[in-house]
């Protein structure tokens, strides 16, 4: 069973206006296969799920399913034939319940006379949540009142519960924790070990060769290659993925860190639910690395020093002030901008142009008497695509249509248009490409020579190691190390202090 073919597409092409999203690819992933899909943002990966998955459709091509013709038109249609998609983003509905988002589209499974029976949806609902391992979700509960990450156990859930012949993994990895991602990983071996497939697309390499029996390098739309064990080498996937050579170290060079004398923002002595008596100081020309597990507390502060959330002790300021941070429009008028790691729910309105979302937060510096014309919007919103270089066909279009990477691009734009000289960065890089990963380095170093304070929160210890002039350390709440940069400081060092 597992040298059977199991997937096997051919000759797909699929395009969005002018932009070609797909260019005549075609491969084959067997039963058992645990297949990566790498490329760089806009390369067609997200593309070739949701055709699968039936929410887009193809132009041109065959799709087959252990040999028969695909011919899903809806995600229902596909899942009726054993395919499970746990998409990038939230792909859950905040305002119905758990066991709703579960069973959605298959409701009538419950259904006796005429009525859906509840009780019995939840009870089903708590059976595929253990399945995975998961208890602290309650089926009955809005979904909304869970955070990004359990919303994704939630997800996964839900696949798991069909039994998939092919489950499609599309960069869900980036919003979880250790611990999600463990139960993620077991999910995937346990499809594996009763023959299904699985697609696993992700910017982690590292994480891909762990967990991948083979990978499939996609780039502009067009099928490049397939490695499989021993071939799947970072520094050549890399290459293929970009087309060109790429450095092994993106990181800064430099060995000592620097920063400015002066200043520019305080953290003192600040008391929430979550926070115990942290105190902090942010440099000009400083990149300030933040790291720790999951739940230390580290995204909560950079949520708090944006003004997002206050203190019941302490406070927050600014070079200037002594006045407390407030409020966001507080934070913004100070000269601070804020990179949320929830980027397509707190970062950028998906449903609006690029255009708008970049001149969101300089209005008032690009309006005369309250009014903004188009041309001055116009000119605003083309300077800084054309200076971030972000991938988009016109600056009328939607945010939502982009990729994760020019995502993160326009919400860079709408912060540097602004001019702010502090930068909270939180998992800049969470979800972007080899190559836009890479610019976004580029880019804190160059803002660093300019002055800007970076305050780098990160999940990665390579990025705060690479990135950073200090590194702080959070665990139950409170910073527990302080280091510089610096060549003998380690990962297995870090990790000493978050444990």
């Amino acid at each position: 069973m597992e040298h059977e073919v199991l997937l096997d597409i051919q000759h797909v092409s699929k395009s969005f206006g002018l932009t070609q999203a797909l260019k005549d690819v075609s491969f084959q992933v067997k039963q058992g296969e645990i297949r990566g899909i790498i490329g760089e943002n806009g390369s067609g990966k997200s593309t070739i799920s949701n055709i699968i998955a039936g929410i887009y459709g193809k132009d041109e091509g065959v799709i087959r399913l252990n040999g028969k013709e695909l011919r899903a038109a809806t995600a229902v249609e596909a899942e009726a034939e054993g395919i499970a998609l746990i998409v990038q983003e939230i792909g859950t509905i905040g305002d119905i319940s758990v066991a709703s988002n579960i069973f959605l589209g298959n409701e009538k499974r419950f259904v006796s006379k005429g009525f859906i029976n509840h009780r019995e949806m939840n009870r089903e609902a708590k059976k595929a949540l253990e399945m995975i391992g998961v208890s602290s979700i309650a089926p009955e509960d809005r979904t909304d009142r869970y955070n990004l990450e359990e919303r994704k156990m939630i997800e996964i859930a839900k696949a798991f519960y069909t039994h998939p012949r092919l489950m499609i993994v599309d960069e869900t990895a980036n919003a979880l924790s250790s611990h999600g991602r463990g139960i993620l990983y077991a999910a995937i071996e346990e499809v594996k070990k009763y023959g299904g497939t699985v697609l696993f697309i992700t910017h982690d390499l590292e994480e891909l060769i762990k967990i991948c029996d083979s990978v499939t390098i996609l780039r502009d739309g067009v099928y490049i290659d397939t490695c499989y064990g021993s071939d799947m080498r970072i520094n050549e996937l890399k290459v293929k993925m970009v087309g060109r050579e790429m450095s092994d170290h993106y990181y800064r060079s430099d060995v000592e860190g620097s920063m400015g004398e002066q200043v520019v923002m305080r953290v003192e002595n600040v008391f929430t639910s979550m926070l115990k008596n942290v105190s902090l100081e942010l440099h000009e020309g400083e990149i300030l690395g933040l790291g720790g597990l999951s739940d230390c507390g580290m995204h909560e502060l950079g949520r708090l020093m944006f003004g997002l959330d206050q203190p019941y002790a302490g406070k927050v300021t600014c070079t200037g002030t002594d006045q407390g941070l407030k409020s966001p429009v507080q934070a913004i008028k100070r000269g601070i901008g804020y990179v949320s790691k929830n980027r397509d729910t707190e970062a950028v309105i998906l449903q609006d142009s690029v255009k708008n979302n970049v001149c969101l937060c300089s209005l008032d510096k690009i309006s005369k008497l309250g009014f903004a014309s188009p041309v001055q919007e116009n000119r605003f919103a083309d300077q800084w695509i054309q200076k971030l270089k972000v991938k988009v066909n016109n600056r009328g279009e939607y945010v939502a249509s982009l990729s994760g990477g020019n995502k993160q691009k326009v919400v860079l734009a709408k912060w540097l248009g602004r001019g702010s000289r502090i930068l909270i960065f939180d998992c800049p890089t969470r979800g972007i490409d080899i190559g836009v990963k890479e610019a976004i380095y580029h880019l804190m170093e160059e803002l660093k020579e300019q002055g800007h304070a970076i305050l780098l929160i990160s999940e990665e210890l390579p990025e705060l190691i690479g990135m950073s002039d200090r590194i702080l350390i959070m665990k139950d709440g409170k910073i527990v190390c302080e280091t510089m940069r610096g060549p003998e400081i380690t990962e297995s060092l870090l990790i000493k202090e978050m444990i």
